[in-house]
């Protein structure tokens, strides 16, 4: 079994963590807090570091874990990521309009997202916006594989109908 290290096996995992928890919390500052505190667990709890298969999946469960106390401490699930979205990631338009109608598409896209139960919400949040893979999506929530898939596919279905509407 490999030696964990914390600065280059766990402190590289940070962005990471901030963007899972800043899309659970959507508030930048309460995603910072949630990543330190995040860090501060993983830390605490180093003598099981060599008994853990996989160390990124194990901070990612205690990210999430950390961040849906927030929210519910917060209540502010009725926030959205707009202060975090750049306009500027979303590829080049030919046109001001065209990069109008692109970030009014991304923002609706978001909401939606947001409204989605929380178990779709972060199966999908997952799989399409950090890449990981269903094994991986299945540890980190405490669920399996045909679990995640189902709930991915749930979380699409739901965003196409309500997307289609919009239209």
């Amino acid at each position: 079994m490999k030696t964990i290290s914390f600065q280059s096996d766990i402190l590289p995992l940070k962005n990471e963590l901030y963007r899972m928890a800043l899309r659970i919390t959507m508030n930048a500052a309460d995603a910072e807090d949630v990543v330190q505190e995040t860090m501060m667990k993983v830390w605490n709890r180093r003598d099981q570091w060599n008994q853990i298969e996989s160390i990124e999946a194990f901070c990612l469960t205690i990210c999430r874990n950390v961040s849906l106390d927030k929210v519910r401490r917060m209540d502010n699930q009725t926030q959205s990521l707009d202060a975090a979205y750049d306009p500027k990631d979303q590829g080049v338009a030919s046109n001001p309009e065209e990069q109008a109608i692109q970030s009014d598409r991304v923002r609706l896209v978001r909401q939606m997202i947001n409204l989605l139960p929380e178990k779709q919400r972060s199966c999908m949040q997952l799989r399409d916006m950090e890449g990981k893979s269903y094994k991986d999506i299945a540890t980190v929530l405490d669920i399996t594989e045909e679990q995640v898939k189902v709930n991915i596919f749930r979380a699409r279905q739901t965003i196409r109908e309500k997307f289609k509407r919009f239209l």
